[in-house]
């Protein structure tokens, strides 16, 4: 099995080695591909504009050959991914197999908080869960954290992760049934939310859709 991702920082390489390993994913299986200028694009836009959706589905599609799936990874350029539905590799998202798991975790009537570094994230995450959490009646609020990307950008990973750590639990001290980290630079902030559950995060849940769809694809009886 070989699974194919589309990264926008370097440091989510080793984030999404670290998420295999927890689920048990084989060494070898995984295969890099960092755009930093995509992201960087997206940012000087104010957004995801077209040219920039062209050129990520362009970087998307010239990873599918030798692939049984391929992930985005980052949120800000998901809906590229949009057009891409009927390709005969299965590209995924993984902010949208997040917003699935969120809906999933939160019971009726729940509350989900889903929180974001980066402020050209907070139209596609709100699209995403605000549509996955029909199903279930949960009501959902997307937060962009203040001052969290700017220390990302510095390198200050630890003060990152605290900022996104405290965000998580003042987001569960005001009522939130589920938090979601929202991009997946976020994830280590988890092990340091202390007020309630720990937050869903996207590289377990988008690797764990992707094995599944390249499980489909490679046909009963393949291996991994």
């Amino acid at each position: 099995m070989k699974i194919a991702c589309l990264h926008t920082a370097e440091s989510n390489v080793a984030v999404f080695d670290a998420a295999a390993m927890a689920l048990g994913i084989p060494t070898g299986v995984l295969r890099h591909e960092v755009r930093v200028d995509l992201l960087a694009a997206a940012e000087r836009a104010g957004g995801l504009r077209d040219e920039i959706a062209q050129a990520t589905q362009q970087a998307l599609l010239a990873l599918a050959p030798g692939a049984d799936a391929v992930l985005l990874t980052c949120s800000t350029l998901g809906p590229a991914v949009d057009a891409l539905a009927h390709t005969a590799t299965p590209i995924l998202r993984t902010d949208a197999a997040l917003a699935a798991a969120a809906a999933t975790a939160a019971q009726a009537g729940g509350k989900i908080v889903a929180l974001c570094a980066v402020e050209t994230t907070l139209g596609p995450t709100a699209r995403l869960f605000e549509q996955a959490a029909q199903a279930t009646g949960a009501t959902v609020e997307v937060q962009l954290v203040p001052g969290a990307w700017a220390l990302f950008k510095a390198g200050d990973i630890e003060g990152y992760l605290r900022i996104l750590a405290e965000a998580a639990d003042s987001a569960y001290a005001h009522g939130a049934s589920v938090v979601a980290l929202a991009q997946a630079s976020m994830s280590g902030a988890a092990a340091l939310v202390t007020a309630g559950a720990r937050p869903l995060s996207s590289p377990g849940a988008g690797l764990a859709a992707a094995v599944k769809a390249a499980a489909r694809q490679r046909g009963p009886g393949a291996g991994a």
